[in-house]
């Protein structure tokens, strides 16, 4: 039996006593955040272009079929990727289509630096994942996955390059971690 190809379906959050990892972590709680806050700035941004026409006496069909094309245009750019992890394998899935990658086949992890910082996952079977590394600090349920697979394929010797940036992301995320812990507890 194999695992889900795709990260859509039922949820289900690996708790934090699952000792074996086999349970699957997802961010979903924030991917229904940011989803909500993608249709509302693409419905803000169609109703003010559409007021803005009506006010003016321009609106014609073709110039609404435009406006609708643009907030169609900017819910596409700002659909949130859904990121799920379980034992040994990685998924995100984007508005189009998902990709996945075996962590425990991991042949390099790369950071790649830019308006926004990414972490390239690839591994042996030629899987490919793009992430915010944000994702994995926000949700340790997700990086604890990612690294027993990594750890895991560095022990076998797979993991060809990436221990430098897998080992500032693990700093990174135990120092959000702490502080977490510390804000929560009343000790910040």
């Amino acid at each position: 039996m194999g695992h889900r190809d795709d990260a859509h379906g039922e949820r289900l959050d690996a708790r934090p006593e699952d000792p074996d990892g086999t349970g699957e972590a997802t961010n979903d709680l924030e991917h229904a955040r940011e989803l909500r806050s993608a249709i509302l700035h693409a419905c803000v941004l169609l109703a003010f272009l559409l007021l803005l026409d009506w006010g003016s006496g321009m609106i014609t069909p073709w110039r609404a079929l435009l406006w609708f094309a643009l907030a169609g245009l900017l819910y596409t750019v700002l659909y949130p990727q859904r990121v799920s992890a379980g034992s040994n394998w990685l998924t995100t899935r984007g508005l189009v289509r998902g990709h996945r990658v075996r962590t425990d086949l991991l042949v390099s992890v790369r950071c790649l630096d830019g308006v926004s910082q990414r972490l390239l996952l690839r591994d042996c079977l030629g899987g490919r994942v793009e992430i915010d590394p944000q994702v994995l600090v926000r949700h340790p349920q997700l990086w604890l996955r990612l690294e027993r697979g990594a750890r895991k394929a560095a022990d076998d010797g797979m993991l060809l390059c990436g221990a430098t940036a897998l080992g500032r992301l693990s700093q990174r995320v135990d120092r959000e971690t702490a502080r977490a812990v510390f804000r929560i507890s009343g000790l910040e």
